[in-house]
Order: structure tokens, then sequence, then C-alpha cells
């Protein structure tokens, strides 16, 4: 049934505020800030040393190319490299102001150079690494922001970057897994469409201007036949706007939260598809709760943060009642167990190890790989998944395109021969 998530975890999309100030040498500066409000944005200003100017809220076109535009070309393997190098620096004994500086001048990338030098401008006006990265939020995944905050808090900035760095290079993986199971699907689908349509258009109509022509009663898989050619003809447009406008009303559905729950419910239930986004959420969820952990956050708070982030809302609710067993008192494998229908056995079993012994990060550790590695095998066998089920679609259409035109010249034959 549907649900709604707690206040303290629901994922708000924050405006952004354009400003001029003057720092402490007497330059004007121009900066971009994202916060609640206005009140918010002008307190964060000054508290990092800055003399503020003037204010204001962005809107129409500029929101949406500071919240779209102005992060493109901005590729995640650039955050994954800064990640992994800023860990080597620091390591090295590297103040974080000039390693940050150093990566900038060194990167080809000039846009994340560009967010890079604003970062240490930020901190060297006195704001936490966390604080200056959260600016610049859609560039930088919630995650890798909340580990830079654990590492600040812990002392261990550098072995929260590491695996921050390993974290973002896992869930690439992930996502290109994904990409290259659909790739064959969507490509046999379109070719499926494309031959059809060519059918219906160009080859049917010369068919049926024989058929009309000739003194025989048509059945009435012929007849339908031809109303189909008739409509491609007048309408074919219909064919491209039917599959937007479906698209639409289901994104439409899929922002309201009664609607997205069973939507989402039954993604998970349709046979091929079912493969893929059930071995991605329990990746993600092993490989997120595994450097949450790790990284020394609490159960609780772990949970939070992934909640905010599934995109599923069947995990989600899952997650929110685990989190609640969790708060009142349940050990994590025993919260999981009772959402068996999302989580196997294996999981179960893993992470009572993991609790038992007092090494959940090196279990979850292997169900991570495990899950990532289930689907990457899933995306290289997908075309020979999924290649009987389109030969099927694909042989039963033109079985019926081939019996409604043979089924007339058949007729016409058995009236010659009686004469």
């Amino acid at each position: 049934m549907p649900f709604c998530l707690h206040p303290f975890i629901t994922k708000f999309v924050m405006p952004f505020f354009t400003y001029k100030a003057i720092n402490n040498e007497g330059e004007l500066i121009k900066g971009i800030v994202e916060d609640i409000d206005e009140t918010t944005a002008v307190g964060s200003i000054s508290s990092s040393g800055l003399y503020l100017v003037k204010i204001r809220k962005s809107g129409g076109i500029e929101d949406l190319y500071l919240k779209r535009v102005r992060s493109w070309g901005i590729k995640r393997s650039a955050v994954i490299e800064f990640a992994s190098n800023l860990a080597v620096m620091l390591r090295a004994g590297l103040p974080l102001v000039t390693s940050i500086s150093d990566i900038a001048a060194t990167t080809d990338n000039k846009r994340f150079s560009t967010r890079l030098l604003e970062v240490k401008q930020t901190i060297e006006l006195g704001s936490g690494f966390s604080s200056a990265l959260s600016a610049h939020g859609d560039v930088f995944p919630e995650i890798f922001i909340n580990l830079v905050t654990v590492g600040e808090e812990t002392g261990r900035l550098d072995e929260s970057l590491s695996e921050a760095a390993v974290h973002l290079q896992r869930m690439e993986d992930l996502k290109s897994a994904m990409i290259r199971a659909l790739m064959y699907p969507a490509f046999a689908l379109v070719g499926t469409a494309g031959a059809l349509l060519f059918w219906l258009i160009y080859v049917l109509p010369k068919m049926t201007s024989l058929f009309t022509s000739m003194d025989v009663k048509l059945p009435a898989l012929t007849l339908y036949l031809m109303a189909a050619s008739s409509f491609s003809q007048k309408y074919w447009y219909v064919l491209f706007v039917a599959p937007a406008a479906f698209y639409a009303l289901v994104s439409f559905l899929s922002k309201k939260d009664s609607a997205r729950y069973y939507i989402d419910a039954a993604k998970l239930k349709i046979p091929v598809l079912k493969l893929l986004l059930y071995n991605k959420l329990l990746a993600l969820f092993a490989e997120q709760l595994r450097i949450l952990v790790a990284a020394g956050v609490t159960i609780d708070r772990s949970f939070d943060i992934m909640i905010a982030v599934v995109n599923n809302s069947v995990f989600r609710k899952a997650l929110v009642d685990i989190r609640e067993d969790i708060l009142l008192g349940s050990r994590i494998s025993e919260a999981v167990k009772k959402h068996e229908e999302l989580f196997p056995n294996m999981v179960v079993r893993m992470l009572s190890i993991g609790e038992s012994t007092g090494n959940l990060s090196e279990q979850l550790n292997y169900l991570s790989e495990y899950y990532l590695k289930k689907l990457d095998d899933i995306s290289q066998k997908m075309g020979k998944m999924i290649e009987p089920i389109i030969i099927a679609v694909i042989g039963s259409i033109f079985l019926v395109i081939i019996l409604g035109l043979m089924s007339p010249i058949y007729d016409l034959i058995g009236e010659m021969g009686k004469k």
C-alpha cells in the first residue's frame, strides 16, 4: 500500500541564489549558493567571511540553467578521479586547499575545474569541505558529501575519499551493466516496429488494391489488416505519439506517491525487467550500506541516506519499515527477514553472520560484489534470454500478415477450380 516518508528523510529541491559580495581583501566576488530560503542563504554567505552586497533568487530559464545545464559535460568519472587523487594527496600530507588547487589545474574538464576552484574559494573563506561541496550538489552526489562529512568528523578524510571513489566506481559499473542489458531489447523493439510500419504503410496497400479488384469475399483477418494499413497511412504519427504520451503519463503518475508505489511494484513483476531491477536494487542496498558502515555512519543514519537514494517505492517502504524495527531494538538481519519477498535468504544469512562476528562491512562487500557480478552476467546474457521472445513476437506478427494475404488468394484459386 502507498506510504509517505518522514519529513527528515524527504529530499527537497532547494533553490539557487546568485550573489555579489566583498571579501576581506576588498575584492568583489560573484557566486552561487543553494539553500532553503533567502534568509538562510544570507546567513551562509555572511558566515563565510563575506560582506554581502546583493543577493537574488534565480528563476525561470536561469534556474533551469543552474540546476541542469550548468552540470552538463561533468561526468561521474571526473568526480571519481578527483576523490581518488585527493585521497592520495591528503595521505601524503598535502594541505586540502593546495590539493584541490593542484587537481583543478591539471584536470582536462574545464567546467569541473571551475567547480573545484569555487569549492577551494569557499573553503578559504572559512567553510568546511563538506559544506563547500554541498553548494555543488548537481555535481557531487549526496552519498559523496555524506562520506566527506563523516571523514571530517572522524579525522579520516583520506579513507572516506578512497571509499567514496570505490563506491562511485561500483555505481558506474552498475549503471553500465543496466545500459548494456537494455540496449539489445531497445534495438530489437525499434527494429520490429520499423519493419511492421514498412509492411503496413508500403507493402500492404499494394496488395489490398489487388484484393479489392477481385470478385471474392475477403476473410475477416484480411479485412482487419486492410483497416490497420489504412489507419497507419492516415495516422502514422499516432504510432510515435502514443508511446511518448504513455511515457509522459507514467512519468506524471510517478510523481504521485500513491500511483508511484503501484508502478514500481508492477515493474518488479515484469519477467525480464524484474531480473534487472531486482538485482540492481539488491546490489545498491548492499553497496550503500557497506560504504556507510565502513565509514562509521550509524545504522539509523545509514538507512536515512539509503531511503533518500533508492528510487523504487516498494524497496523504499521496506527500508523505512526496517529502520523503524532497528530503532525498536531489532537486529538488522531480523528486520530484513520480515521482508523476505524482497530480500532473499542469502542476504539475511550474510547480515546475520556479519552482526555475529563483527565484520558486517566484509559481508556486505561480498553481497555487493555478488549482485554486481550477477547483474553483469545478466546484462551479457540478456540478448540470448530475450531473443526467443522477440523471435516469437516477430514470427506471430508476420504469420498473421501472411495468412491475411494468402487467404484471399487461396479462396480465389478455389473459386477458379470450381469453374
